[in-house]
């Protein structure tokens, strides 16, 4: 997953100046149908048909978090279309994108469909 350009300039200002920054305090998961690109603010997000995003949890260990605990969506009431992207979020609704990257393949979700990302099969890495 790639930080967003917000969050790659406030880990900067945090690690190299004496500005503060404001840490999240909860994570969640979104599904996109389109890239939201770093700027975090492009992209179709998933609405309708039962989608709501995910909370989520991560364990660091050396360069990497990955999600502590297996995600699960609720079956799709309706298509969501094909999603094609996944973005960590600081909000269930609104917010602010932290990361996001292209899924290793589409899937398109149809009614009574079911996503899960297995515990550990989400990973973000500094190097």
């Amino acid at each position: 997953m790639s930080l967003t350009n917000t969050f790659e300039t406030t880990t900067l200002t945090w690690l190299f100046t004496t500005g503060s920054a404001t840490r999240p305090t909860a994570w969640y998961l979104g599904l996109f149908t389109s890239d939201p690109t770093e700027t975090g603010s492009a992209g179709t997000e998933v609405s309708g048909g039962g989608y709501v995003r995910k909370a989520v949890t991560f364990t660091v260990s050396g360069n990497e978090a990955t999600n502590s605990a297996a995600i699960e969506w609720d079956a799709a009431t309706a298509s969501w279309g094909t999603v094609t992207h996944i973005a960590v979020m600081d909000a269930l609704t609104g917010g602010n994108m932290i990361a996001s990257n292209a899924l290793t393949t589409a899937k398109a979700i149809a009614t009574d469909d079911i996503i899960r990302v297995p515990a550990g099969d989400l990973d973000i890495t500094l190097d």
